[in-house]
């Protein structure tokens, strides 16, 4: 079956989904998997919601990029970018920290629910006057 979904199966033989094929980044020739990483920045007790994605670095091929909706309440300066680097750092791999970060009010979707990572993307080579190239 060719389903495009990437899957580790457990030494009972149970299998948990772990993300797409099509979002995992190659970061310095690591391969990141986005759902992990959005995963593990659910932990953060300011998060609601995070996508994962990857944008375009001369130097390591792709960068890691996330996306953060904080919880109702939570105060700009209660959750910064240096706090969740912070978060990461000792907990996850360094090469699947998040360089940049953006807090937004809201995620791009679909009608039917699925976040619009190429949106993000887009709008982060953009905004940081990334070239496209550097990835190829």
């Amino acid at each position: 079956m060719h389903t495009g979904d990437l899957a580790t199966l457990d030494e009972n033989g149970y299998c948990n989904i772990v993300g797409r094929v099509k979002d995992m980044l190659i970061r310095g020739g690591e391969n990141v998997y986005p759902r992990e990483v959005e995963e593990f920045l659910f932990t953060h007790p300011a998060v609601a919601q995070a996508q994962v994605f990857g944008v375009p670095d001369s130097r390591y091929g792709e960068e890691v990029c996330a996306w953060i909706v904080l919880k109702p309440g939570v105060d700009a300066t209660e959750a910064t970018a240096a706090d969740i680097r912070a978060f990461c750092r000792d907990r996850i791999a360094h090469y699947k920290i998040p360089r940049y970060l953006r807090f937004v009010g809201e995620i791009p979707m679909t009608v039917t629910g699925k976040a619009q990572k190429f949106i993000m993307r887009e709008q982060m080579v953009a905004e940081l006057g990334l070239n496209e190239a550097a990835s190829a």
